[in-house]
């Protein structure tokens, strides 16, 4: 029977063992501070950003929330990434995305100090992240590396394929488990015969945002799989396609109008020798994984081991 990874579970150990540093920091007379930048009224960036924000007071990590209104420029947006970079008592910055169209999200980005990029993003991280180099990581890779170590899951010289190569999720993942001595292959859109590289993963790892996509055909009976997606079925021909018959999610469909599912088709799980399940997987230690990336930042930023 496949074994279920669970992202709740490993995300509460990540927080607790932030908390405990944190307060060896307050020892020393050091408080972590995230700075959340929130333009405009987003729900679901408002749901997000809340819940970081939450986790901050939750670990001990002080935490500014700034709300420019959609209406902000792009410069008074670098205005104020250049504030932040500034104030000492921040030690991580977090632009929530996506922002308004007229705003170069891009530019500002890339003028967040390097030392504060808590989400990992800036080409400096990146080249570093790439090097091998001591880097602030994606939240998301990173928490993927978490999940399995934490659950005892062999890397080094294990076949991991990683569907899809964004910057955000995709490249850096596929870093990362390389620097753990994986042998990794990179496929995207353009890869031909999909199915006969993603059956020889060892480590399968689903990111390029379509729901289900991953069939249980494509799939190595035993593989562990890793689901990154995190899409949204709103249509009864949608849900039927996947999940017909399911009472829990049929529940959740009609009290919601809606359900969420990964990257990859839930039947494919059954084949697997572990996964993580879409919700209740990845997603929950992306979060974790933020708080652990600011209390990083603290401690590079003023030399602490």
């Amino acid at each position: 029977m496949a074994r279920i990874l669970d992202g709740a579970a490993l995300a509460a150990a990540i927080k607790q063992e932030v908390a405990e540093e944190v307060r060896g920091l307050a020892a020393l007379g050091v408080k972590p501070g995230l700075a959340a930048v929130l333009v405009g009224h987003v729900p679901a960036s408002e749901i997000y950003v809340r819940n970081k924000v939450q986790a901050c007071a939750e670990l001990g990590i002080a935490s500014d929330l700034i709300t420019p209104p959609d209406t902000v420029t792009t410069a008074e947006m670098h205005a104020l990434v250049a504030e932040l970079n500034a104030r000492d008592d921040i030690d991580g910055i977090l632009i929530q995305l996506p922002l308004p169209p007229h705003v170069d999200s891009k530019s500002l980005l890339d003028a967040i100090d390097p030392a504060k990029d808590v989400d990992g993003f800036h080409p400096v991280n990146a080249g570093r992240l790439l090097a091998g180099r001591p880097a602030l990581a994606p939240c998301t890779p990173a928490g993927v590396i978490e999940i399995l170590k934490r659950s005892e899951i062999p890397i080094a010289g294990q076949h991991a394929v990683v569907v899809g190569r964004s910057d955000i999720v995709g490249k850096p993942v596929a870093m990362l488990l390389l620097h753990q001595n994986a042998t990794v292959t990179i496929c995207h859109s353009k890869t031909h015969d999909l199915p006969a590289l993603t059956k020889q993963a060892d480590i399968l790892v689903a990111a390029i945002g379509r729901p289900g996509f991953i069939t249980p055909e494509m799939i190595k009976p035993g593989a562990t799989l890793i689901d990154v997606g995190m899409n949204r079925l709103a249509t009864r021909e949608e849900f039927d396609r996947f999940f017909k018959g399911n009472a829990k999610r049929e529940a959740a469909f009609a009290k919601r109008g809606s359900v969420v599912i990964g990257d990859i088709d839930p039947r494919a799980f059954e084949l697997s020798g572990a996964y993580t399940p879409v919700p209740g997987g990845v997603g929950l230690l992306t979060i974790a994984m933020l708080m652990a990336n600011t209390v990083r930042a603290t401690k590079m930023r003023r030399g602490l081991r």
